[in-house]
């Protein structure tokens, strides 16, 4: 399945990515995304093909040439950076009011990543600060991560691929 992972620049998309994979395939070295990259890993009995997109300012326009495909989508929130909080609720917003996402039901999941960083914005007060009760057409889910260490990828990983299993089957109708 293709997943999307935006996110703003540093907040840890492709370091998430990296723990995500393989140990025998993750880099040492993680450097800035320029445009974007493709990775593959396989979890919750899926093999995920994400786009990984650069979250810099000048490539954001990027994003939406993938919107039309994906199954789910990863965004990324630095929960270490207080003051780009509500950049990132720009950001969010924008994508889910894009044409090409509006009207399809594509699960999101937000990682809010540095959660390990002394004051970082705890997951319940970015819930509340990028509006996510406000989403009513996708299912959502966020979840405290530190993409360092791995803590919270799986288990927001397998909530990703369960909704995604479940947009993906047939119709009961």
């Amino acid at each position: 399945v293709d997943i999307l992972v935006l996110g703003l620049d540093n907040s840890g998309k492709t370091t998430i990515l990296n723990q995500l994979k393989p140990a025998e395939t993750q880099s040492a070295s993680i450097t800035p995304t320029v445009g974007y990259n493709v990775e593959k890993f396989s979890a919750a009995g899926m093999t995920f093909s994400a786009y990984d997109m650069s979250g810099q300012s000048r490539y954001r326009n990027l994003w939406e040439t993938q919107y039309k495909n994906v199954n789910g989508i990863i965004f990324v929130v630095d929960a270490s950076d207080k003051l780009r909080i509500a950049v990132a609720r720009d950001e969010l917003w924008m994508l889910l009011d894009h044409k090409d996402l509006t009207y399809k039901k594509t699960p999101l999941l937000i990682f809010a990543n540095k959660s390990d960083v002394r004051d970082a914005v705890p997951a319940s007060e970015i819930h509340l600060n990028l509006g996510l009760d406000l989403i009513r057409n996708r299912n959502w889910h966020i979840v405290s991560t530190c993409a360092l260490t791995g803590q919270g990828l799986v288990g927001g990983i397998d909530w990703l691929a369960n909704n995604i299993k479940q947009l993906l089957a047939p119709s009961n109708t």
